[in-house]
């Protein structure tokens, strides 16, 4: 029986609970709903998904944006990592959400991203224009000559856009290693004009585009493509999930299993079948990030996020390192897709970069393309009251 002390402490008590039980709980997100369908329809072995949603910030608040690196005239200066303006105002803490369809899958794991490593490797290539250091226009062979040339195909007339907006008509040497034999740069180049290309100008996607521009980098920089991503997004922004494995076959810890569409465990992979086309590992929290990042202008400066944002040239399939999807609301998201053996990796954005969502799958890829769809559509297009 309770004391007399004891009474006003339960009425408070019940009387919390009771404001509590009468506020409206916040509704589960619908892709709650839609998530599952990538293992019972598209015969996933687990699926995880993690959004990311920045309130507005206060009225008045300074909001981070890209810092030029100082340009000598004389001699290239090397840019140091970004450095957050002091006086800007940190804004309320993201919205985050996390499901997934089964415990062999957490909200920490490592996995290997596949394709979605060419918007890091754009996103140097463009600080690198922003730096003067190389040109967009500039012909592959102004970098690297003679690397290029071929029935067809020649260095002196593909330029570095081309080669980001997947339009220089080189073959995709992917096509023939079908992803599972490691490969030099050098070799996966020769492999590719071993093949017939397309017409130059028509949009088709190649992964040996993106490893001819980690070539341009090393030449430019006089550093690997992972050294310079490393030093201008992944330590500025804190991606400490995210690596370039380089000819390392384990996942750091976390991580879960991958299996191919057919069963087979391949967890372990040597990461060169892909290279700079799509070597990087990463995280669901770190991809949120870098996303939400390069949108809202933390990377580039206006001018050059504007071009990476243009799909003209690829007639609308494809800007510089992402691409465009249009929903069935009108919402259009900004980002790109991974595909690697034992993995299959989506990210999506708002333009503003204030609203993303990455989900992954531990296969190469669902069977039914229509859930990504889907799921997207659950994410970004509200629901009726």
């Amino acid at each position: 029986m309770p004391t007399p002390r004891s009474k006003p402490a339960i009425l408070l008590a019940a009387a919390l609970i009771g404001l509590a039980a009468g506020r409206p709980q916040p509704a589960a997100p619908a892709t709650d709903a839609t998530l599952p369908l990538l293992t019972t329809r598209g015969k996933a072995p687990a699926a995880a998904l993690l959004s990311r949603t920045q309130p507005e910030p206060p009225p008045g608040a300074r909001t981070l944006r890209h810092q030029p690196s100082p340009v000598s005239v004389r001699r290239p200066v090397r840019p140091h990592p970004e450095r957050p303006d002091p006086a800007a105002a940190p804004g309320p803490r993201p919205y985050l959400h996390f499901a997934r369809t089964s415990p062999s899958l957490s909200r920490a794991d490592h996995f290997r991203v596949g394709s979605i490593t060419k918007t890091f490797i754009a996103t140097v290539v463009l600080q690198l224009a922003a730096e003067h250091r190389l040109s967009l226009s500039d012909p592959v062979a102004h970098h690297l000559p003679g690397l290029v040339r071929g029935p067809g195909l020649d260095g002196r007339t593909i330029t570095l856009r081309a080669l980001l907006t997947h339009t220089s008509g080189l073959h995709d040497f992917t096509a023939v290693t079908k992803g599972t034999v490691p490969l030099t740069p050098a070799l996966a180049v020769r492999t590719a004009l071993a093949h017939r290309p397309s017409p130059e100008g028509r949009w088709a996607y190649s992964n040996t585009n993106y490893v001819v521009l980690g070539m341009v980098i090393e030449r430019v920089t006089g550093n690997s493509y992972a050294t310079e991503a490393e030093r201008r997004i992944l330590h500025p922004l804190r991606l400490t999930g995210t690596s370039f494995p380089g000819a390392r076959t384990t996942l750091p810890s976390p991580h879960g299993r991958a299996f191919t569409s057919g069963g087979r465990d391949v967890t372990a992979l040597d990461p060169r079948v892909a290279g700079a086309a799509g070597e990087l590992i990463s995280t669901l929290a770190d991809l949120n990030r870098f996303y939400a990042a390069l949108l809202s202008g933390r990377l580039l400066p206006a001018p050059l996020l504007h071009e990476m944002l243009n799909t003209r040239l690829a007639h609308g399939h494809y800007g510089l390192g992402l691409y465009p999807r249009t929903l069935p609301c009108g919402t259009t998201v900004w980002g790109h897709n991974g595909r690697i053996a034992g993995s299959y990796v989506r990210t999506a954005a708002t333009r503003d970069g204030r609203h993303v969502v990455t989900f992954r799958v531990n296969t190469d890829k669902p069977t039914r393309p229509s859930l990504e769809s889907a799921l997207l559509t659950a994410e970004f297009c509200p629901r009726a009251p």
